[in-house]
């Protein structure tokens, strides 16, 4: 098997992924996935894909993130991997899409504007 190339977006982060057969290594940024991501809700939130298809020791993933918080970039990583599982295995992308792993959430920040403190709150009005 060659190596898969995928990408992965959530709010400003952009996770590239790079998925071969190994034994289960997850790299990010040239650290381990445990050093790269100490919490155990966003290590859980990449394996996701993994343990849905029952594959975490299959594969060695490769992973250059960028962008955003911790949370987007584990978000992003998600969708990447899930991304290239499907391309390993056309039949398991009913499972994925099922799941929502294959859905790019296209929430964002929205923008402040002129004349008001955030994007939606207004300054306090006075009439005198």
């Amino acid at each position: 098997m060659e190596v898969i190339n995928t990408i992965g977006r959530r709010k400003s982060s952009v996770a590239r992924i790079y998925l071969s057969e190994g034994t289960g290594k997850i790299i990010i940024n040239k650290k381990e996935l445990e050093e790269y991501f100490p919490s155990a809700i966003l290590q859980y939130v990449v394996k996701q894909p993994l343990q849905l298809l029952e594959a975490e020791g299959k594969y060695d993933i490769k992973v250059n993130v960028y962008g955003g918080g911790f949370t987007g970039q584990s978000q992003a990583l998600r969708l990447g991997i899930a991304r290239a599982l499907v391309k390993v295995n056309a039949e398991d992308k009913k499972v994925l899409k099922d799941a929502g792993f294959l859905t790019r959430d296209s929430r964002a920040v929205e923008r402040k504007k002129p004349g008001q403190p955030k994007a939606r709150a207004r300054f306090q009005f006075s009439k005198r």
